[in-house]
C-alpha cells in the first residue's frame, strides 16, 4: 500500500514540477526582455545604425546591457546622421534644381 501511494505521488509531482519550471522560465525571460528594452542606443544621436561602427562615442558597449544608463546618450534630433542618410537624396535634388 505504501508503494502505491509513493508512486502516485511521484506521478503527480512530475507534471506539477514541469509547469512550475515553465512558469519560472517564462518569468525570467520576460524580465530579461524588459531589461533589453531599456538599451537606449537606437534612440541616440551617436548611433550610426551600421554594423561596422554602431556608436561613434562608445562603440565597445553599443547595443549591449552595458549601454543602459550611458552618460553620452543624446536623443536623436532632426539633423542626426541616421536621419540624413535617407533625406540626403531629396536635399541634393533641391540644390540642383
Amino acid at each position: 500500500m505504501l508503494t502505491v501511494i509513493f508512486c502516485s505521488f511521484c506521478a503527480w509531482m512530475l507534471p506539477v514540477l514541469f509547469f512550475v519550471s515553465v512558469f519560472v522560465t517564462l518569468n525570467k525571460g520576460v524580465a530579461y526582455v524588459k531589461r533589453l528594452h531599456q538599451i537606449p542606443c537606437a534612440g541616440c544621436d551617436f548611433f550610426t545604425n551600421d554594423y561596422r561602427l554602431k556608436c561613434t562615442v562608445r562603440p565597445s558597449i553599443a547595443c549591449s546591457e552595458e549601454a543602459i544608463g550611458c552618460r553620452d546618450f543624446e536623443p536623436k534630433t532632426s539633423a542626426c546622421n541616421a536621419c540624413q542618410k535617407y533625406a540626403g537624396s531629396d536635399v541634393i535634388r533641391k540644390f540642383k534644381a
